[in-house]
């Protein structure tokens, strides 16, 4: 028999009663019966019950068994009664009485249990992964990350593209975050970076002539952490295709993200339309360039019913050029209640309150609008309000108003938390959609005029484009909307040098600049570029959503601490004087 087992703890069915095996795995827990002792022993595969009475030899070393210990189980398949048998388990048919037991790696006391999954800090959770990677659902977890991206595979090479890698130390370059720095102890003074993304890589390898290229990328980035981002590193499917248009990245990416939300949604629904949504008309509907579109609800600009009325702080707003109003509708909101409760939500997001109108049947029978916006401008201009955002009795109506960057974003979130709220919402299915026409470039507060998305975007328009309003200057940009996060991110790019330059050159970049941060890719593009485009997919984001987790790290193996620490490796931590001596470093103090 082989030195520790026979079976996996998922193998044995009433098939093998009679058997003589052996098992190993951790002792899940330990439960005594009176006189007879139960153990669920877990492997990777799964749980099989093992049992010893005071006549079982290894009774004894049952008895002294500790949770998460490491044993090897000798013993007999016996049929569980009829009573007794446990069908959420494939062994549940069985148990094994156990003969003999070794211990095979003992277990001090637990830091976490594992049993149970109970709530507990994510700092001790951290610190102790490799425990809390035991616990049935994270495991289950990165088995599932595990899947997609073996199918995220399979899928790319059906679809015709090709894998290969890309280097890992590399050039630094502007993509939107801070750069990870590797000092080069050959050429004291100077650094590597990590890529941010293999994006110039990934280009050259278009005009290497390689038409489709793909590969599952590590990605480095010195970010902010969030509940649906990691705040040093990430994943994502990373692809390239030459002498495509937008419409083609979209045909080639859709089946197989679709086909992979198929696969493992659970049953959920998956929709198979995915609108193309202009990023102006998504920020006006939706306050956000990621909407969620299994909530029903659209804003729509109403400042023509504030105009001169006798809601002073709206007309007043309007009376500032480049401001407006916009109402959050919400069907079956209609109670003062639930205004109120609306109202303490934007207080929570740093607004004064949110104005509001509900519908009400009156004394009279008839439709009447309550609230004290209602009481300032008057039922002629509550009933256009009403008929223009499609109300009726029961519901309300939420006002906004000022420049749109200054609420956009708290209205995109009110409108979510409305949707979930009055179960508007449709949380069993995965609505996508392609977010398109991003904006080139955008004002930093200083007014400054720099890239607001990927800076090797084509512009719309090209040349022609560049020599107008910055600002007016769209790109062919685009985002994958899923049930309000960002999955994919890509875009046409900019093939031609003279083009590029000139887009670098608005933002800030002159052609010295560009020379020496891209000058293997503007080399390239000398000498005979294709039309290229592509996207990227971000994998934790996307296993995310299929296991139903609200925290990124709740799909990454070994992740970091918001503060980007790695609490179990003690990372980042302190180099040794030789260790700098040798990179001819020296770390000042902390002001």
């Amino acid at each position: 028999m082989h030195a520790y087992r026979s079976h996996t703890c998922a193998d044995l069915t009433a098939k093998d009663a009679g058997e003589t095996v052996r098992l190993s795995g951790w002792v899940h827990r330990v439960r005594d019966h009176g006189g007879v002792l139960f153990v669920d022993l877990r492997d990777h595969y799964g749980m099989t019950q093992v049992l010893a009475d005071s006549d079982s030899p290894a009774f004894a070393a049952m008895e002294r068994l500790r949770a998460e210990t490491v044993i090897r189980v000798d013993g007999r398949v016996k049929l569980r009664d009829a009573a007794l048998i446990n069908p959420k388990l494939p062994t549940g048919e069985i148990e094994v009485y156990a003969t003999d037991i070794e211990v095979l790696g003992a277990a001090d006391d637990l830091p976490l249990p594992v049993f149970g999954e109970q709530d507990y800090p994510e700092e001790t959770r951290l610190a102790y992964r490799f425990l809390d990677l035991r616990r049935e659902t994270l495991h289950n977890n990165i088995m599932l990350r595990s899947h997609v991206v073996r199918s995220l595979r399979n899928r790319m090479w059906d679809q015709g593209f090709t894998e290969f890698q890309t280097p890992i130390i590399t050039a630094s370059s502007p993509e939107g975050a801070r750069d990870f720095l590797v000092p080069s102890r050959l050429h004291p003074g100077k650094f590597y970076a990590l890529p941010q993304a293999p994006q110039q890589f990934k280009q050259l390898i278009m005009v290497a002539g390689f038409d489709k290229y793909f590969q599952i990328a590590p990605c480095f980035r010195d970010e902010d952490p969030r509940a649906d981002r990691s705040p040093t590193d990430f994943y994502q499917l990373d692809l390239e295709m030459s002498f495509v248009d937008q419409e083609d990245v979209f045909a080639a990416i859709q089946p197989v993200v679709q086909g992979l939300f198929e696969e493992f949604g659970g049953g959920r629904a998956v929709d198979a339309d995915w609108p193309r949504i202009p990023y102006a008309e998504a920020m006006l509907k939706y306050g956000s360039d990621k909407p969620d579109l299994r909530n029903p609800i659209e804003m729509q600009v109403v400042s023509d019913h504030f105009r001169g009325s006798g809601f002073a702080i709206f007309a007043k707003l309007l009376e500032q050029d480049g401001t407006e109003v916009r109402a959050i509708p919400a069907p079956t909101g209609g109670s003062r209640k639930f205004a109120d409760r609306m109202n303490a939500f934007a207080q929570q997001q740093g607004l004064p309150g949110m104005g509001y109108i509900f519908w009400r049947k009156g004394e009279n029978g008839e439709t009447e609008a309550a609230g004290p916006i209602a009481k300032n401008i008057g039922p002629e201009r509550t009933e256009s309000i009403r008929r223009q955002l499609g109300l009726g009795e029961g519901d309300a109506a939420f006002f906004l108003g000022g420049r749109p960057e200054s609420f956009e974003g708290v209205a995109g979130r009110a409108r979510n938390e409305i949707g979930r709220e009055l179960g508007l919402t449709d949380e069993n299915q995965f609505k996508f959609a392609w977010i398109v026409d991003f904006p080139m470039y955008e004002k930093d507060d200083e007014g400054k005029i720099d890239f607001s998305h990927n800076p090797f975007s084509m512009p719309q328009g090209g040349m022609d484009a560049l020599n107008g309003d910055p600002l007016k200057v769209l790109g062919y940009q685009y985002d994958l909307a899923c049930n309000g996060y960002e999955l994919v991110s890509g875009a046409i790019r900019n093939h031609k040098p003279e083009i590029m330059f000139k887009a670098f050159e608005l933002a800030g970049y002159p052609a010295s600049e560009v020379e020496k941060r891209f000058g293997g890719m503007v080399k390239a593009f000398k000498y005979g570029a294709p039309p290229h485009g592509g996207c990227a997919a971000g994998i934790d984001r996307i296993v995310m959503l299929l296991a139903d987790e609200q925290n990124i790290r709740e799909v990454i193996m070994f992740p970091m601490n918001q503060r980007a620490e790695d609490l179990m490796m003690g990372a980042p931590s302190e180099p040794s004087n030789e260790q700098l001596r040798e990179l001819r470093l020296r770390v000042l103090p902390k002001e």
